[in-house]
């Protein structure tokens, strides 16, 4: 069952359109992440869930209630729908108890127990509900902006870039804490970020957005290894994209030939692997396919390191496409091949054959 449902959303401000036909479906419970660079329009569409933004067409249904359509518009503030921004937003004024504990209904006694269990469900010890926020870390606001946003019982989670601020580690383990919070109070969650290893460790689904269009939905996997075109392969991490002859599920190219997802495509194209699909090895085996390469750099990261590899005395064209340059190859770092050294290029898995960009 879907708890949410984006159909046809466009949205324009003057002569700029932001959004066009955007459709979308959110199932209940699940981790949504909404990815796009800068402008793409992913911001909009959080706003506009959330009722601070309304479409110039399309609707939007929640639980089965119509949210926006052509004759109704609901105010965000009727939605049931957390908001959590980048900044937190805390209130300056107010120690974090009324920060939790604002907009809350009831008497004071049964308020200050629904912020209790809301500081525990964050993992936030209960004497902390007497300092202010500028007392905090940057982690601790993010929880405290958390239970303000959970103490309305939401139907649905947004949650606008939240870790952006956060150390590299505290952003990790925050992360993991968010997202087994969220699922085991079985709350709806939208991520909107522009970092992409967040949002496929994240999400259960998966949604690229570019110049205001929905390019590309799906479970995170699937689009890390089959993106539609290469400027999503390229978004969503390094890639090696290299031109080949595809028939018959066989892709033939410089790094010889190679399985593909796409059995039914023919002809001339453009073929994707990650750099982790790319084995290397100081001692070619027998029947192997693959090529030569010299490492020309390594950029050593611990467990493991990102190598530039060169392919060695490049062959002529095959079936007139010509033959390709530099290549991104992922290594353990305990016992990557040096700087300089020649070495056999195999591959695991299989490659996908990219589609033309649409946008």
């Amino acid at each position: 069952m879907n708890a949410l449902e984006l159909n046809s959303l466009y949205k324009s401000f003057g002569s700029r359109p932001a959004l066009e036909n955007v459709s979308l479906s959110v199932p209940s419970g699940s981790r949504t992440a909404i990815v796009g660079p800068s402008g793409s329009g992913k911001t909009t569409l959080l706003r506009m869930i959330a009722g601070f933004e309304f479409p110039d067409r399309g609707s939007i249904t929640l639980n089965g209630q119509t949210l926006v359509n052509g004759s109704t518009e609901v105010p965000a503030h009727q939605r049931l729908i957390g908001y959590v921004p980048q900044d937190g937003a805390l209130f300056p004024h107010m120690t974090v108890a009324d920060n939790i504990g604002f907009g809350l209904p009831g008497k004071t006694a049964s308020k200050q127990h629904r912020i209790e269990e809301l500081l525990d469900m964050v993992a936030l010890d209960s004497h902390m509900k007497r300092r202010w926020p500028h007392e905090l870390s940057g982690g601790q606001q993010q929880r405290v902006a958390l239970a303000r946003a959970l103490a309305q019982k939401p139907r649905l989670m947004l949650l606008d870039e939240p870790f952006s601020a956060l150390d590299t580690g505290l952003r990790a383990s925050m992360r993991k804490a968010v997202a087994r919070l969220l699922a085991d109070a079985g709350i709806t969650t939208i991520l909107v970020t522009h970092d992409q290893a967040e949002a496929l460790s994240f999400a259960d689904q998966l949604a690229v957005m570019r110049q205001g269009r929905l390019v590309q939905a799906g479970q995170p996997m699937d689009l890390y290894l089959r993106p539609h075109d290469e400027e999503t392969a390229l978004f969503l991490g390094d890639a090696v994209v290299i031109p080949a002859w595809v028939e018959g599920g066989i892709a033939t190219c410089e790094l010889g030939r190679i399985n593909v997802h796409n059995t039914s495509h023919r002809g001339a194209a453009q073929i994707m692997l990650r750099p982790e699909q790319l084995q290397l090895s100081s001692q070619p085996q027998e029947r192997v396919e693959g090529c030569l390469g010299v490492v020309t750099e390594c950029d050593f990261g611990g467990n493991t390191c990102t190598l530039t590899v060169e392919l060695k005395t490049p062959s002529p064209a095959r079936n007139g496409l010509p033959s390709n340059r530099s290549l991104l190859v992922r290594s353990p770092g305990i016992n990557a091949p040096m700087t300089g050294s020649t070495v056999h290029i195999s591959t695991v898995g299989h490659a996908h054959v990219l589609m033309a960009a649409k946008v």
